[in-house]
């Protein structure tokens, strides 16, 4: 087995030597991406977004465009096309246009000569979403090898653009996602669409790898017999506020206002480097501070980062033994919810006039792929400080509520038990190469 990847070189020996062995791991070919084939990728991006018209994308197209006046321009120019070319057979031709704008690049003539020698049966992407990829997919499919790719994330089919290439299968999450896909992409074919969960989520299932709450709080400098209150962060872009919901947060235990005086545990994103914080951290220093073992290649780029084993591990291990965890629409609500803890959503605002123009509770609660959350009632809403400290305080006395929800959620998101996602990922594609 080959794999294609983009590991920085300086750490790529540390970080694929615990799963080498057999495994020939080739770098990514850098892709300089040509003016016309960029006007077609934006074009077809933002007709997407325009015919399948989702909250979400609402926001997306209208977001301020900065840089320099060629890519101004650019966006500019492409979001007026995408907008007069918003129906699907339309955007099937932009798609079409734009693969063969960029057939003829030299990275896919590299890719070609690559595959005609290792001669695979399968190319498998692990991510819909980077241009980086279509090259690599381009030549597989002129020399007639099968592509599929994985959905990488519970929001990327209702928040996102369009998917970067034209891949023959679609592995997902669940039936809830196959919908999703088919919905935005009724040209691909239901049994080019397999569920098999999400191998991110099997380790949750392996108890060799839990430690002892003692030894737990032990590496975070924790008090075991106190309860522990995780934040965890967005990035700066999408919770510019956490800082100040942090320290609301730290507040509110600080002056009793929660009851039964929890530590609280701020985790950022894994693309955020974490100096927003310092502020809030000098303020209350009891906060315990944990930044994610990610390599981050590109400050804010989530195409740029990876998680080190043991980040996983020790995530594994938060969310089992943290009490609540408290988040701003976060994916991270599911991480928890695996573990039936319960999760507060933070719905309100600090700055007036709020960050995205309009209350949270209006922004971020009205996204697709968020809504099944609040319509099965598998977190709470804090839309003042007042509500959430009434919010954790019930939750820390009353941990089992909203159970019954957190497991509809679990079950809505992910078809698959957890620990069966990476044999599931492996049948699937068995089936697909014979």
């Amino acid at each position: 087995m080959s794999v294609l990847h983009n590991i920085p070189e300086a750490i790529a020996d540390r970080h694929v030597a615990p799963i080498s062995s057999g495994v020939q791991w080739v770098p990514l070919r850098t892709y300089r991406e040509r003016g016309l084939a960029s006007f077609l990728r934006y074009t077809v991006g933002y007709a997407h977004m325009y015919w399948a018209n989702t909250q979400a994308m609402r926001y997306n197209r209208r977001a301020p465009i900065t840089g320099s006046w060629r890519r101004r321009a650019l966006h500019h120019a492409s979001r007026t096309a995408g907008r007069v070319a918003a129906w699907p057979d339309a955007i099937a031709a932009l798609d079409w246009c734009q693969q063969r704008s960029v057939a003829a690049a030299p990275e896919v003539h590299h890719y070609r000569a690559w595959l005609e020698k290792e001669q695979p049966s399968i190319l498998l992407c692990s991510h819909q979403r980077p241009p980086m990829v279509l090259p690599a997919v381009l030549a597989a499919k002129s020399l007639g090898i099968t592509t599929a790719t994985m959905v990488f994330s519970w929001d990327n089919l209702t928040s996102k653009g369009r998917i970067a290439a034209p891949f023959d299968h679609y592995l997902v999450w669940s039936e809830h996602m196959r919908a999703d896909l088919q919905r935005f992409h009724p040209k691909i074919a239901s049994d080019r669409i397999h569920v098999v969960g999400t191998p991110q989520f099997d380790l949750y299932a392996d108890p060799s790898i839990l430690w002892s709450r003692d030894d737990f709080c032990r590496r975070l400098g924790a008090d075991p017999g106190r309860p522990i209150v995780c934040y965890s962060g967005g990035d700066a872009g999408t919770a510019p506020e956490d800082p100040e919901h942090v320290a609301i947060l730290a507040e509110l235990i600080r002056s009793g206002r929660i009851n039964g005086t929890p530590q609280l545990l701020v985790r950022p994103s894994p693309v955020d480097d974490g100096r927003r914080y310092d502020a809030v951290r000098a303020r209350f220093p009891e906060l315990l501070y944990v930044k994610p073992a990610w390599i981050d290649a590109e400050s804010g780029d989530w195409s740029q980062v990876m998680p080190l084993p043991e980040d996983i591990v020790f995530l594994a291990n938060l969310t089992h033994h943290a009490d609540l965890n408290v988040n701003l629409a976060s994916t991270m609500t599911l991480d928890f919810a695996i573990h039936d803890k319960p999760v507060v959503n933070i719905a309100f605002d600090v700055a007036d006039p709020p960050p995205f123009g309009t209350a949270l509770w209006d922004f971020y609660y009205r996204f697709e792929h968020y809504r099944p959350v609040v319509e099965l009632g598998a977190a709470r809403f804090a839309r003042s400080a007042d509500e959430l400290a009434d919010h954790v305080n019930t939750y820390l006395r009353h941990p089992e509520l909203d159970r019954d929800a957190r497991r509809r959620l679990v079950q809505l998101q992910l078809s698959v038990p957890i620990g069966e996602s990476g044999r599931r990922v492996v049948d699937a594609l068995t089936t697909i190469v014979h």
